[in-house]
């Protein structure tokens, strides 16, 4: 009787054959008619042995595997190859992915970046086989995961990918961790009874991790939460694992530990990491090569430390010059990308928000090709005219001047604590401490801090929606405005958006009359457009807006009757850098246009000091420092302010 095959294995051995290779010994070289296959003409020892495509070895080399990695393997951990994602929602077709190749070797960590809607979690939901059903996806290409081909595998072999050789770790650790589940049992689920599931919890820096067995997700902290995940993904030793945004709702200090874990788990296991990132800077930290997606199509791939430092396409160098740093100040407001225009129907899909457009631009469509600025490639025509510098420009000022502050607090916190019980434990935990704040009027006070300092609890009690254990708290305004981090969530998606932001003028009068429907209407219209939004919007629902727009919305709706007080709860911490940088430049807009004050939570020291007069640090649900943005962070005082501005990544120039 014939063996039996293993799945997928002729399409795996297919993927080179087309195209001619040149047997060198140093770095791969490729067939220069045929660049659409970048990173993918080589043979399987080569793949092993050689360095990758815009990775020379003499530059950096993949880490030795400790004792106990897994095998090593006959070839890339993954091969993607002309891969096409079609999607159908709303009566709508999209295309998320077009013609995208991407190889990852076995061990490497490659960073994936690009602005929200790039495709860049398309890509990892179609690697895992998980695209979303309800949009009808249509996958062409191919697809080949330690020699097994994804696309078009029936489930039980993606269900077996997924359990063996090919973990995932998203944003949010709760939308992926039972609730109804001890760790423990998940984490034996996993496992399958191979190993112990305390010393996983161990291994990636659980402390008590034998009691930590018998909580619940709702019991741990945001970081504990995401080190648990890195464990179940990591505990079957994959091929490769996905890491989707993992590190983007964490404070610094977090964060930094997270990397190091990261870094540290792929030495000891030899497993492959795709870095789903929005941060430059966290992809600059942790990665070996970095690929800039825009548009479903990789514009540009290469070697970390040279991408980061000689950008050879124009989207790279926008990117790079869109971060805003520690050592920004709210003098202009922050650059920003052009806001994209739409797809054009041929051509470079970049031209219509570049710099160096020419006519040929709009024609021909760039292959990924080498380039002169490193050993990787772009697809760009004109790569010799890009810099780093290509981008840099002054901002405009500001429409309006800061507002002026008074002695007036909004409002007061007086001796505030807030104590809660453990389930089923005499336990207590205590959230905060004795908080004394005050926010004068036209005042903007960030409060920064790691997870589970404390910053939301306080952000909570002030808007009336948690109540203290012991202390008050004096608000000038009956219900303070309040932006939320996830825009989604806190917009009701079955209303539209004019009906939304029109919820606070139900009850607003004008003399001694309600607001009829025509001034409701002018008045909504003139809210959409203060945040930047066309007033046509207002007829449309949220699930058909783009992240930042729905939290445009969410700015509209809380200023539609300008408040005395807006609180924002981390409103840019899951955003690219771009939007990022828009939506705080139009926070600070706003608070100078209308006068009111703003009370900021965020882990971001750099948003911190951009949006803040002020900077209150909070640990362990106390405040253990305050003082004006650019003292604290030229000359803090306390250790703890010390060891959060240390963990932020290095924005500068990279080096190897």
């Amino acid at each position: 009787m014939a063996a039996a095959r293993r799945p997928g294995r002729e399409s795996a051995r297919s993927l080179s054959s087309p195209m001619s290779v040149i047997e060198v010994s140093g770095p791969i070289r490729l067939d220069s008619r045929n660049y659409k296959g970048y990173g993918l003409a080589m043979t399987r020892e080569q793949a092993r042995l050689a360095p990758n495509p815009g990775l020379p070895g003499a530059q950096r080399s993949l880490p030795a595997f400790a004792a106990g990695g897994r095998p090593s393997g006959d070839g890339p951990a993954l091969v993607v190859r002309d891969l096409t994602v079609t999607m159908h929602r709303d009566g709508q077709t999209n295309h998320p992915l077009k013609g995208l190749d991407l190889t990852i070797g076995r061990g490497e960590i490659v960073a994936l970046v690009g602005e929200s809607g790039s495709g860049k979690s398309t890509l990892g939901l179609a690697i895992q086989g998980l695209l979303p059903a309800e949009s009808r996806p249509q996958t062409t290409g191919s697809i080949v995961l330690d020699d097994i081909e994804v696309v078009g595998a029936p489930e039980r072999t993606l269900r077996q990918l997924r359990r063996t050789q090919l973990g995932s770790v998203f944003q949010d650790p709760m939308t992926s961790l039972n609730p109804t589940m001890t760790i423990g049992r998940q984490l034996r689920e996993v496992m399958g009874g191979d190993g112990d599931p305390a010393k996983w919890l161990e291994r990636v820096g659980i402390g008590e991790p034998v009691g930590k067995l018998r909580a619940y997700p709702h019991e741990l902290s945001g970081g504990q939460r995401q080190r648990i995940m890195i464990a179940i993904a990591m505990c079957r030793r994959p091929v490769l694992v996905v890491a989707d945004e993992p590190t983007t709702a964490l404070d610094v200090t977090v964060q930094a530990r997270v990397l190091e874990l990261i870094r540290e788990l792929r030495d000891q296991t030899g497993t492959a990491f795709l870095f789903v990132t929005h941060d430059l800077s966290v992809a600059a930290s942790i990665a070996d090569r970095i690929a800039v997606l825009y548009a479903g199509r990789l514009a540009e791939i290469g070697d970390v430390t040279q991408v980061m430092n000689a950008p050879a396409h124009p989207y790279t160098a926008a990117l790079l010059e869109a971060r805003f740093t520690i050592g920004v100040t709210k003098d202009r407001p922050l650059p920003t990308l052009p806001a994209a225009a739409g797809e054009p129907e041929q051509g470079c899909l970049f031209a219509p928000r570049c710099l160096l457009v020419t006519a040929e631009c709009t024609k021909v469509t760039p292959e990924l090709a080498p380039i002169s600025q490193h050993a990787g490639a772009a697809a760009c025509l004109h790569t010799e005219k890009v810099s780093a510098e290509l981008w840099t420009r002054v901002a405009d000022a500001w429409p309006a001047d800061p507002p002026t502050r008074t002695d007036t607090p909004v409002v007061k916190v007086d001796n505030l604590s807030k104590v809660y019980h453990r389930r089923g434990t005499h336990d207590l935990t205590r959230a905060l401490d004795g908080v004394e704040l005050s926010v004068d009027e036209g005042e903007c006070v960030a409060l920064v801090g790691e997870s589970g300092s404390g910053k939301s609890t306080l952000l909570r009690i002030i808007a009336g929606l948690v109540l203290p254990t012991v202390g008050s708290v004096a608000v000038t305004e009956k219900q303070p405005q309040m932006v939320y981090q996830d825009a989604s969530a806190s917009l009701t998606p079955w209303l539209s958006i004019g009906e939304l932001v029109g919820e606070r003028l139900r009850h607003k009068v004008s003399g001694q009359t309600k607001l009829d429907r025509a001034t409701r209407q002018k008045l909504i219209g003139e809210a959409l457009a203060r945040v930047g939004l066309d007033p046509c919007a207002a007829r449309l629902r949220p699930h058909q807006l783009s992240g930042g727009q729905r939290q445009r919305v969410a700015v509209a709706r809380a200023v539609v009757v300008p408040p005395r007080l807006l609180l924002c709860d981390e409103p840019v911490s899951a955003m690219d850098v771009s939007l990022a940088a828009s939506i705080l430049n139009l926070l600070e807009s706003l608070r100078r246009e209308l006068r009111m004050a703003v009370l900021f939570v965020t882990h971001d020291l750099a948003a911190a000091r951009f949006v803040a007069d002020r900077i209150v640090v909070m640990q362990d649900g106390r405040i253990v420092e305050s003082g004006p943005s650019d003292q604290i962070v030229r000359d803090p005082r306390h250790a703890y302010t010390r060891e959060l501005l240390a963990s932020m990544p290095e924005h500068g120039p990279v080096t190897a």
